[in-house]
């Protein structure tokens, strides 16, 4: 059988193999080491470039169109400055295990380790944030390493993958094949051999809890949760990362747990007496909230990868694989076998009391708060079903806990690393990747002014983002901080803004500010339902807490 290739520049390698695994959206900065792919990708029509104002937002817009799409995030940078200027971004993917192909230029292979002019050691940079990094100096490994970067940031757990490439690569000629798709370099763990053994304990308990994290969306394993959930009767929390993964309207759901979330959820997690966790690392946000030994007696843990399983808490059982499939098998199982589940009504009639006595937020003062601004957007935008990106802080939280999630891959935010900044960038990438649907941006004014530039990027391609800024002049979850551990000794948290209105009609958006209750609505709706960028600037109490 005859092999087809054709010689192609290094540069055309490079667009024609993102052509062949699927690619049709890059976010980028250009500069000179890489002016011959940018050129290359001038010449076609497959692949749309969205030009960012910095390189971090160009790696958390790849974030937000990944985790919206299901899809790799692909990201195209120049080198040194460019290059380090993706390292938080990709960090932030790789804490939340998202897939992308973050594509770095590097000075010429001869020039490499001699402080040629804008050369960083990018690859030493990030090697504890990426899945796999690789360095290309010759057009003849290309093809190869794109394609088995892409396909290890897409497999196992997923994450970021970064590929460095030598401005040699670019102008060098060499076969392409265009046929020819090579294997993964990461294999699809198998499911264990302990499903069994996890399906009779969890019909055996009588006080039985699944926790649904990052994993449940990651896997598309929502519709398979749910089922098992009502099979078994299973009350279901959520982690942050979780959320969607199991609707908010469910008459199982019993909230979100964790440091900042619902009460109800955290008392159902300590008084279960079996818990099967579905896709959550158990980070110190949640860990912090129980006692040392409080789940390691009782819990099943399923994940993807064997190195997060028991990792932080002991499991009594392992189940290592995709959360899909095993959820199918546990179900099929379960149907085709005489299983005797408890009903566990009293067990869930107790968890629903419990969700009804969650702590109501009190109101300091006549001011506008951000619980209610939540609640009016909740109301609002009912029925809508919106992607929700948000920045990180108490604007997070407050959206998390007021908010409904009722779908996967409906909430965005930064959980493991916590990045301000995120929320902006993250909802231009899911409006791309819905093919310009609305997109609403929870944001603080202190995370908000950590890539406003990207209103420009809103503004250059009509990108219909909803920015809700609440603004409260501080940084507010470290200004809570202050209150709570230094004596009300409050230190650089107090900030100050630009005029969110003269700054929006500088890039020709439209804003409007709130400060009554009775203005949210109508503001929410006209947002809404522009077809354009739009901000509403919420001026909210400076001293509310979570």
């Amino acid at each position: 059988m005859q092999i087809l290739t054709k010689t192609l520049t290094g540069a055309q390698i490079l667009v024609e193999t993102l052509k062949k695994l699927g690619v049709d959206t890059i976010f980028g900065y250009p500069g000179g080491i890489v002016l011959n792919v940018y050129d290359e990708l001038f010449k076609q029509n497959d692949i749309k470039h969205y030009l960012v104002r910095h390189e971090q937002a160009a790696v958390h817009a790849a974030e937000g169109y990944a985790r919206v799409s299901g899809k790799c995030g692909v990201v195209l940078v120049t080198s040194g400055p460019g290059a380090t200027n993706t390292v938080t971004g990709i960090a932030d993917a790789y804490l939340d295990g998202t897939p992308l192909l973050v594509l770095t230029g590097q000075v010429m292979a001869d020039l490499l380790h001699q402080d040629a002019f804008q050369e960083v050691d990018i690859l030493s940079i990030t090697k504890s944030c990426t899945k796999k990094n690789y360095q290309v100096k010759d057009a003849k490994n290309l093809e190869r390493t794109l394609t088995e970067a892409f396909k290890t940031a897409m497999s196992g757990r997923q994450g970021p993958v970064l590929v460095d490439i030598t401005k040699n690569v670019f102008a060098e000629n060499y076969e392409f094949y265009p046929d020819i798709c090579y294997d993964s370099a990461e294999n699809k763990e198998i499911a264990s051999n302990d499903v069994k053994e996890a399906l009779g304990a969890l019909c055996r308990a009588e006080r039985p809890l699944i926790i649904a994290g990052g994993g449940v969306i990651q896997a598309n394993a929502s519709e398979q949760l749910i089922e098992f959930a009502h099979l078994l009767n299973i009350p279901v929390v959520c982690s942050m990362m979780g959320l969607g993964g199991f609707p908010a309207d469910d008459e199982n759901y019993a909230g979100m747990i964790g440091i900042f979330g619902h009460s109800s959820a955290n008392k159902a997690l300590k008084e279960s007496d079996l818990v099967l966790a579905v896709g959550t690392r158990f980070n110190d946000r949640i860990r912090c909230c129980f006692a040392k030994d409080d789940l390691s007696k009782k819990l099943i843990h399923l994940d993807i990868s064997k190195k997060e399983i028991s990792r932080v808490i002991p499991a009594a059982i392992e189940l290592v694989g995709d959360a899909k499939e095993i959820l199918s098998i546990m179900i099929d199982s379960y149907k085709k076998r005489n299983y005797n589940a408890s009903t566990n009504h009293s067990w869930c009639d107790y968890l629903h009391e419990l969700k009804k006595h969650n702590p109501s937020p009190v109101k300091k003062s006549d001011k506008l708060h951000s619980f209610e601004v939540m609640q009016e957007i909740r109301n609002c935008l009912e029925g809508k079903n919106p992607v929700i990106s948000t920045e990180v802080g108490q604007h997070q939280v407050w959206a998390a806990r007021y908010l409904k999630f009722n779908q996967p891959r409906k909430f965005l935010t930064s959980g493991g690393l916590g990045t301000m900044g995120f929320g902006l960038p993250a909802a231009i990438g899911a409006s791309v990747a819905l093919g310009g649907q609305p997109v609403v941006c929870i944001a603080g004014d202190g995370s908000f002014q950590m890539n406003m530039q990207e209103l420009a990027t809103c503004a250059d391609y009509n990108v219909p983002v909803k920015i809700f800024i609440i603004n409260n002049g501080y940084l507010g979850m470290v200004r809570q901080f202050q209150e709570k551990s230094c004596n009300e000794r409050y230190f650089a948290t107090q900030i100050s803004n630009p005029d969110y209105i003269k700054l929006a009609e500088s890039y020709g958006i439209k804003c409007i500010r709130v400060e009554k209750f009775e203005d949210i609505k109508p503001a929410v709706e006209q947002a809404y339902n522009s077809q354009s960028p739009f901000i509403v600037d919420f001026v909210v109490e400076p001293m509310e807490i979570l």
